[in-house]
C-alpha cells in the first residue's frame, strides 16, 4: 500500500517578503519564514530597528527601508527585483476612537496605510510574480475586527473588512496563475504597539472575557498560520481567511 505523503512545510529555496517587519507580528512572521528555510527580506520605514531584526534572524535574513505608503516607491522597489514566492503583507496601524471624534486625518492615516498601501504592495507582488512566471502565496495580515465589529474600532473595522474583501478578489484575479491569496485574522496580539491598550484593567478584561481560551495571543500564535499559507501544505487555500482568535468569533 503506498500511503499519501503530507506536503512539506519547509520553504527552501523561496524567497520572502514581509513588511512591517522590525518588530511584533511582522518580525514573528519573518523568523517564522526564515526557519522553515525562506530567504527572507524584512522591509520598514526605520533603517536600524529593520537591521537589528534581520541580524537576529541570520543568514537567510535582510533589510530594505521602504515606506510602503508611498506609492511609486513600492513599484521601483518590486521592478528592481526579482519576485518574491511570499509576501506578508503586514504593515497596519489603528487609532482606537469613538466614531464622533475621528478627523479626516485619521481616516487617511489609518486607511491610507491599511488599505491603500496593502493594496499597492499586493499589487506589486503579483505584477512581478507575474512577469517572472512564479506561482506565489499572498497573506495579508487582517484581524477579527474585518469579520466582526468593535467599539472604538470604526477605522480599524472599515480597514480591515475591506483587506477581506481585497483578499477574495485578488484570489480570483491571480488564481488562473497559480498565486494563492489569504489572510489571517489574529484576535488581540501582545505586541508593542498594543501593550499599552492593556495597561488599562477594565479594557484588559473586557478583552480576555471575548477571547474563549482565555488569555491575550502572543506572536508565536501566528507563526504556524503564516507558515502554513506560505506553504505547500495550503496549496489548494485561496480567498480565505485564517481567524486566530481564541474563539472571539465563535458566538
Amino acid at each position: 500500500m503506498t500511503l499519501p505523503r503530507t506536503p512539506s512545510f519547509r520553504l527552501n529555496g523561496r524567497r520572502a517578503l514581509v513588511t512591517g517587519a522590525g518588530r511584533g507580528i511582522g518580525l514573528a512572521a519573518a523568523a517564522a519564514l526564515a526557519e522553515a528555510g525562506a530567504q527572507v527580506t524584512l522591509v520598514a520605514r526605520t533603517g536600524s530597528e529593520i537591521e537589528q531584526a534581520a541580524a537576529a534572524i541570520g543568514a537567510l535574513a535582510d533589510g530594505a527601508v521602504l515606506d510602503v505608503a508611498n506609492t511609486p516607491a513600492v513599484a521601483a522597489f518590486f521592478d528592481a527585483r526579482p519576485a518574491f514566492d511570499i509576501l506578508v503583507n503586514n504593515a497596519g496601524t489603528n487609532r482606537p476612537m469613538q466614531v464622533w471624534d475621528v478627523t479626516e486625518a485619521d481616516y487617511d492615516a489609518v486607511l491610507d496605510l491599511n488599505v491603500k498601501a496593502a493594496f499597492f504592495v499586493a499589487q506589486g507582488a503579483a505584477k512581478a510574480m507575474l512577469r517572472d512566471g512564479v506561482k506565489g502565496s499572498l497573506i495579508h495580515m487582517g484581524s477579527q475586527m474585518g469579520h466582526v465589529g468593535g467599539p472604538r474600532r470604526s477605522l480599524y473595522c472599515a480597514s480591515k473588512w475591506a483587506i477581506e474583501g481585497l483578499n477574495k478578489a485578488l484570489a480570483l484575479d491571480l488564481a488562473p496563475h497559480g498565486i494563492r491569496s489569504n489572510t489571517i485574522a489574529p484576535t488581540f496580539i501582545e505586541t508593542p504597539l498594543t501593550r499599552p491598550y492593556f495597561e488599562d484593567p477594565a479594557f484588559l478584561d473586557t478583552v480576555l472575557a471575548r477571547i474563549k481560551l482565555g488569555r491575550l495571543g502572543q506572536v508565536e500564535d501566528l507563526m504556524g498560520a503564516v507558515l502554513f499559507l506560505a506553504s505547500d501544505a495550503a496549496a489548494l487555500i485561496t480567498g480565505t481567511s485564517l481567524v486566530v482568535d481564541g474563539g472571539w468569533t465563535a458566538d
